[in-house]
C-alpha cells in the first residue's frame, strides 16, 4: 500500500509538471506552483512567506544591488539615509548585560537631562537592559519625536540610581564623521555616507575650517560604500566650477541623463587630495571618478570597489520597496567603474583583491587598452572597468587589517577595558590633560592597559601570535588612545585624529600638501614614448 501511494504521488507529480509546461503564461506558473506547494507541502506556510521567497529568488537573478526591503527595512533605510533620527543623543556600548554610555552628544535631551558618559544604563520605560543587544537598546531608545521615555542610570560614586524623564527629538546622525586642521592650513574632513543632510553638513565644515585659515583640504572617502548619487553631486559641487559633468546615466532604453555642478562651491582653488580605499564605493566613487577627470583632486589609496550602478526605489502598496538597478553610470570622460559581477567573487572582494596580491602591490593590477581613458583637462591616461584607481596607491597595511585585531574589534574587547580604565581615571585624566591637544601630544596608552586586552583575548579564544606583536601592539595601543580621547573629550573628531597619524593614506596625501611640485608633477600627463613620437612623426610626413 505505501509503495502504492509513493506511485500514485509521482504520478501526481509527473501530471503536474506536465500541467505546468502546458501553460503559456509565466505568471499563471508561478500563481500554480504557490498553491500547490501550500496544498502538499508538509509544513503549512502563508501566502506572505511564499511570496517573499519568491521575490528573493528573483532578486537573485538581477545583479547583487538590486534588493528587496521589507517595510519595516525600508523605514529603517529612510530614516539612516535622511541623516537624522528622533532619539535622545547618546552613544553607548553593551558588554555583559550592562548599557554603558561613552559618549554623550552635545547639545542634546541627553546632556540637558544631565546625562554623563560612565552611566550605566539599569532600564528604560522600567524594562531592564539585562540581557539585551546593541541594536534591541537602540530600538527601546529612538523613537517618536515629542515622545517621553524613562531612564534609570547608576553613576559611579553615587549611592543611589537616577531616574531621568527625557523627551525625544531629533538627533543628527552625521554624514561629516570628522573635520579638522592637521596644521595652520591644511584641513581634513571625513565623510562616512551621502545623506540628505551631506551637502549641508560638508559646506559648514568647509566654511568653518576656512575660518580657521584652511588653503588646502584632505577629503577622506575611505570605506566611504555610497548613499545618494544627488549628495555625490552636492560634494562634487563643492569643488567643481559651474556646469562641469559629474557624471551621466544610461538606462533601459539607452538614453543618457547627464548631471552638472551648480558652480555654488565654496572650495574651487585650493589644492584637493582624496583618499580612497578598497571599501570606496558607489557615491564615493561617482564623486571621486568626477574630481580625477577634471584634474581638480589626487586620489590616494587603493582601487575603490568597483560599483557602477544606480538603485531606483520601487515602492510596492504593501510599503516594502524593491531597490531595482534601474541605470548605469559613468565618469565625466566616459569611463564605466562598474566590474563584472558574475561569479561568487563580486561579495568577497576584499579577500579576492588580498588573495591577489593587488591590495599590496599595485603591479599586479592589469588594464586593457579597451578601458583606458584620458582625463579632461590634464590629458592624463586613467582607466575604467572597475572601479578607480588611485594616482599614488598606498599598499595596505596587512598587520593593521589583521584577523587578530579585527576578531578583537567585533568582540569590543577593546571598548569595555578602555570604558573602565576611564570611569576610574576621568577626572585625574581631565586635570592632567586640559583638552584633546595636550592630550594627544602628551599622554601614552599604559603598556597594562594593551595587556589586559591581550589577556582578555586570550581568554576569549584569541591568542596573539608572538611573529605578529611588534606591529600589532602599537596598533592596538592607538586603538586604546583614539577610543579614550574620542569618550574623554565627546567628540569623532578625536579618535580619527589619533588613528589618522599611523595612517598610510593620510601621511601619503599630507606630503603632497606640504610639497606642491609632488603633486603638480603627480598630475601632469604621462609623457609619450619616443618611439610613439617618431611614429607620429612618420605619418605626418606620408
Amino acid at each position: 500500500m505505501l509503495l502504492k501511494r509513493y506511485s500514485l504521488i509521482t504520478m501526481g507529480l509527473v501530471g503536474l509538471s506536465l500541467s505546468l509546461k502546458a501553460q503559456v503564461n509565466p505568471k499563471e506558473k508561478l500563481w500554480q506552483t504557490l498553491k500547490t506547494i501550500q496544498g502538499n507541502y508538509v509544513d503549512s506556510l502563508t501566502d506572505e512567506t511564499l511570496v517573499n521567497a519568491a521575490i528573493a529568488g528573483m532578486m537573485r537573478e538581477l545583479d547583487p544591488h538590486s534588493r528587496y526591503f521589507s517595510g519595516v527595512e525600508s523605514a529603517q533605510m529612510q530614516e539612516a539615509m535622511k541623516g537624522k533620527f528622533a532619539g535622545i543623543g547618546i552613544q553607548f556600548l553593551v558588554e555583559k548585560d550592562t548599557a554603558y554610555i561613552t559618549q554623550v552628544i552635545s547639545g542634546g535631551p541627553a546632556e540637558k537631562a544631565g546625562l554623563q558618559a560612565g552611566d550605566r544604563i539599569i532600564s528604560i520605560d522600567n524594562i531592564p537592559v539585562t540581557g539585551t543587544t546593541n541594536f534591541e537598546v537602540m530600538k527601546k531608545i529612538r523613537g517618536e519625536k515629542g515622545k517621553p521615555l524613562t531612564l534609570v542610570v547608576r553613576r559611579r560614586n553615587n549611592p543611589a540610581d537616577i531616574t531621568k524623564e527625557i523627551v525625544r527629538d531629533v538627533v543628527a546622525d552625521r554624514s561629516v564623521r570628522a573635520a579638522y586642521m592637521v596644521n595652520d592650513s591644511i584641513g581634513y574632513i571625513s565623510l562616512r555616507i551621502f545623506s540628505e543632510t551631506t551637502r549641508n553638513e560638508i559646506d559648514k565644515a568647509i566654511t568653518d575650517l576656512q575660518a580657521k585659515g584652511m588653503k588646502n583640504l584632505i577629503l577622506d572617502l575611505q570605506g566611504n560604500g555610497g548613499g545618494y548619487v544627488e549628495a555625490a553631486i552636492g560634494v562634487a559641487d563643492e569643488f567643481l566650477p559651474k556646469d562641469k559633468l559629474v557624471f551621466y546615466s544610461v538606462g533601459r532604453d539607452k538614453g543618457k541623463d547627464y548631471y552638472y555642478t551648480g558652480g555654488f562651491g565654496r572650495f574651487m582653488e585650493g589644492r584637493l587630495v582624496v583618499l580612497i580605499d578598497q571599501y570606496t564605493a558607489s557615491a564615493s566613487e561617482i564623486l571621486t571618478g568626477a574630481l580625477q577627470d577634471w584634474d581638480r583632486a589626487a586620489i590616494v589609496g587603493r582601487r575603490s570597489f568597483g560599483k557602477g550602478l544606480m538603485q531606483r526605489p520601487v515602492p510596492v502598496f504593501d510599503g516594502s520597496v524593491l531597490e531595482l538597478t534601474g541605470a548605469r553610470y559613468y565618469t565625466p570622460s566616459g569611463r564605466s567603474i562598474q566590474k563584472p559581477y558574475h561569479g561568487s567573487s563580486y561579495s568577497d572582494n576584499v579577500y579576492t583583491r588580498l588573495a591577489s596580491g593587488e591590495l599590496t602591490n599595485e603591479k599586479v593590477i592589469h588594464f586593457p587598452d579597451s578601458l583606458k581613458f584620458t582625463t579632461l583637462t590634464g590629458k592624463r591616461t586613467v582607466y575604467g572597468g572597475g572601479g578607480i584607481m588611485p594616482d599614488r596607491f598606498i599598499p595596505l597595511d596587512t598587520v593593521e587589517y589583521n584577523g587578530w585585531l579585527q576578531d578583537v574589534a567585533d568582540h569590543q574587547l577593546t571598548g569595555k577595558i578602555t570604558f573602565d580604565y576611564l570611569d576610574t581615571n576621568r577626572a585625574k585624566l581631565l586635570a592632567d590633560y586640559k583638552d584633546f591637544k595636550a592630550f594627544n601630544q602628551q599622554y601614552n596608552v599604559p603598556d597594562y592597559l594593551v595587556q589586559e586586552v591581550v589577556g582578555s583575548a586570550q581568554a576569549a579564544g584569541l591568542p596573539l601570535l608572538p611573529g605578529s606583536k611588534d606591529r600589532i601592539l602599537p596598533l592596538l595601543s592607538l586603538e586604546i588612545k583614539g577610543q579614550l580621547a574620542a569618550q574623554l573629550f565627546a567628540g569623532n573628531d578625536y579618535y580619527l585624529q589619533v588613528l589618522n597619524t599611523d595612517n598610510g593614506s593620510f601621511k601619503e596625501a599630507m606630503r603632497l600638501l606640504e610639497q606642491p611640485a609632488l603633486m603638480n608633477n603627480l598630475l601632469k600627463p604621462a609623457p609619450v614614448a619616443k618611439e610613439k613620437v617618431k611614429e607620429t612623426r612618420k605619418a605626418k610626413k606620408k
